[in-house]
């Protein structure tokens, strides 16, 4: 494009995923009912690992901050993508993309770290179990977490700076249903290869060192369980690692599948559908998947439900 059709610009338009009213109207209901179930089910979780004394253990620790960045993430895209299906009027102003993005960026960076953790976790869990407390220790804990969120947020303001030299666009109507990085740099009137360079650099990089660690442990806890005489014993590690692993595979899977690949290829519907998957659906997912396979969660829920009903019954 030429210089001439290039300007500074204060605000954007999101395209969204449809046009079509009869869609848009479906659209609204699913995504509220899934925002809804998020909210209910993230929340419900951490606020089931506070009450539950009998989820106060490293495991449950990590799962509470891995529902929190989900709750985090879904509200920083969802709210903002129901409005536009209701409204014609699609802006988002300059600041509050680049603001969206960021916060976006570091809440997935910080799940993709979150995740590794957690295999770690497990490792320590299954293999060394008589020191796994010691191990795992409350001050560890809190330094795993803390890191996740700092890393995240180093990355995070990386792609920001760099998004904020950019001087001109082209046009300001971003084809996508939210600020991400990809369809804002497609815009862009100057040369953004060392934006784009940064973003297959970082993904790939973040995606290699913690596949790498969940791959390795769980390589261990594999041998592990094969070395274990009780059959109760291994049928428990594996229920345990069930649901870290199907979050995994989800969660990592949609992420190099949009971010770990060379632009030129891309499709922005096939994008866009990859984003919905991982913006919208897993954080619903996460905590439904750790709900419904976890024995101590639905113990623990039975309890609390158990308890708060008997005491509504005393006092009505």
């Amino acid at each position: 494009m030429g210089k001439e059709n290039c300007s500074t610009v204060t605000e954007f338009v999101l395209v969204g995923l449809t046009d079509a009213l009869e869609l848009r109207v479906l659209l609204f209901l699913v995504l509220l009912l899934i925002y809804g179930v998020t909210v209910l089910g993230n929340l419900g979780m951490i606020a089931l690992i506070r009450v539950s004394s009998r989820l106060h253990t490293p495991m449950y620790f990590f799962l509470s901050h891995l529902s929190f960045v989900d709750f985090c993430y879904s509200t920083i895209i969802v709210p903002k993508m129901l409005y536009n299906i209701l409204n014609e009027g699609k802006a988002i102003s300059f600041l509050g993309c680049m603001g969206q993005f960021y916060l976006f960026c570091t809440c997935v960076v910080t799940e993709i770290f979150l995740l590794a953790v957690m295999a770690y976790d497990r490792f320590l869990a299954i293999c060394n179990p008589l020191l796994y407390m010691v191990s795992m220790s409350p001050k560890l804990r809190i330094m795993l977490v803390s890191g996740c969120y700092l890393y995240a947020t180093v990355c995070s303001l990386t792609h920001l700076s760099l998004a904020l030299e950019i001087p001109s666009y082209r046009s300001n109507v971003i084809n996508h249903f939210f600020c991400d990085l990809p369809p804002l740099l497609s815009l862009a009137c100057s040369d953004v290869t060392m934006n784009e360079l940064m973003v297959f650099i970082m993904a790939t990089s973040n995606e290699v060192m913690t596949i790498v660690i969940i791959l390795t442990s769980y390589l261990f806890i594999v041998i592990t369980i094969l070395r274990m005489r009780s059959v109760e014993g291994r049928r428990k590690a594996f229920s345990t690692c069930a649901s870290h692993l199907t979050a995994i595979i989800v969660f990592h899977g949609t992420v190099l599948f949009t971010y770990c690949r060379p632009g030129s290829g891309n499709s922005v519907d096939t994008d866009k559908v990859a984003s919905v998957f991982y913006t919208v659906v897993i954080p619903m997912l996460n905590p439904l998947i750790y709900s419904l396979r976890n024995k101590d969660v639905k113990e623990a829920l039975r309890k609390v439900m158990g308890s708060k009903i008997f005491s509504w019954r005393i006092f009505s």
